[in-house]
């Protein structure tokens, strides 16, 4: 196989700009993943790739992998480990990656949002916070997980790493009104706002049943308050002492803990 030493290589610029670009990746509807792990489990999920790209190093180094990938992907690249190195989103790169189509789950939501514990997340920004919640989600066997659009992308590798394949795994919607989404979700369970607000009740307080849906906010602004209005009631954490507000990712835990136990 010819190997590819140049950083001008047409798909070698490809592959960065799905890397790099939230926009291109939905134009193209697909998305990198990138390390061993990851591309393991795509191969578990039966996820569809379109590329393998491996550095020179990695083809012996991670042989059965790499032979395994290259059945299931429609292309197999190999590049220079400095080539490989300089598109790669991660500072130890293993020199293996994929380019795999954007996954579909939301014709599962029809059935999950009228039997199911849902989390929502409105304008979640922090990729790092975002991997982190679906990882729980996925530990804690959360039914699934609704996106606001104005939430940073789910695919962007930050988030893919972050969720440490949960990305694959964990049912997901994104909607561009969630206020309508939450409003529909009540005709079959009861929602809830997660705020700092003294008319909330505590989380220790709350009977979750099947259906049932949290929303988490922003970082910054929490829930919007069409949003807030749209829920059935409101929930709060409490904290000791003079703790004011708890990391997203964190709450969001702590919240489906609490709901699927």
């Amino acid at each position: 196989m010819e190997v590819i030493k140049s950083k001008d290589n047409k798909t070698v610029k490809y592959i960065s700009k799905l890397i790099n670009s939230a926009k291109f990746r939905r134009e193209e509807s697909r998305f990198v993943i990138e390390g061993v792990r990851l591309c393991e489990e795509a191969l578990k999920n039966d996820a569809h790739i379109d590329f393998l790209v491996c550095s020179v190093s990695a083809v012996d180094k991670y042989a059965d992998i790499v032979k395994r990938l290259c059945d299931r992907s429609k292309i197999t690249l190999n590049v220079d480990d400095r080539i490989f190195s300089a598109i790669s989103d991660t500072k130890t790169p293993q020199g293996v990656l994929c380019v795999v189509k954007t996954l579909d789950k939301q014709f599962c939501f029809d059935t999950i949002k009228k039997n199911g514990i849902l989390l929502a997340l409105d304008s979640i920004q922090d990729p790092s916070n975002l991997g982190t919640i679906l990882r729980s989600a996925d530990a804690l066997g959360v039914s699934g997980v609704v996106l606001s659009s104005t939430c940073c992308d789910i695919f962007s590798p930050k988030v893919v790493r972050g969720s440490m394949g949960a990305v694959f795994r964990v049912p997901f919607y994104i909607t561009s009104d969630l206020s309508s989404f939450v409003k529909e979700f009540n005709n079959y369970g009861t929602s809830y706002a997660c705020v700092l607000d003294d008319t909330a009740v505590t989380i220790n307080e709350v009977n979750f049943t099947s259906p049932s849906l949290s929303v988490i906010g922003n970082e910054g602004n929490g829930v919007s308050q069409q949003v807030i209005d749209a829920c059935s009631s409101k929930l709060y954490i409490p904290m000791h002492n003079n703790a004011e507000s708890l990391n997203a990712a964190v709450a969001a835990s702590i919240i489906m803990w609490e709901m699927v136990k």
